[in-house]
């Protein structure tokens, strides 16, 4: 599966009562297939190529912890204790990506 299927995966896995009244954007830096975000405003997902602006959290990983937090094989916290998985801004917030998305 590519970086950009992955991401298609996430997109159709949105769970838009989990973000009723949110505005966030997560961007992820994946450090060997490019930059992604996802814009979640009010109950809707739009994935974009490239950067955005001003994330409100940047998760920096390979393609292969990717695969592996969205296939449900790599639980993100433990990705992220390994050191697999950065984050930058407001870290709280990547906790939320398991309520907004159904993982595996």
């Amino acid at each position: 599966m590519s970086v950009a299927q992955v991401f298609e995966k996430l997109e159709q896995n949105f769970n838009a009562d989990a973000a009723a009244g949110l505005d966030l954007v997560f961007q992820f830096d994946i450090e060997d297939a490019g930059t992604y975000h996802l814009v979640i405003n009010d109950g809707t997902c739009k994935l974009v190529e490239g950067a955005n602006d001003d994330p409100s959290v940047t998760l920096i990983m390979n393609s292969d912890t990717l695969k592996g937090i969205v296939s449900g094989e790599t639980d993100g916290m433990q990705a992220f204790m390994a050191g697999q998985l950065r984050a930058e801004g407001d870290m709280m917030l990547a906790t939320k990506l398991g309520e907004l998305f159904s993982m595996g």
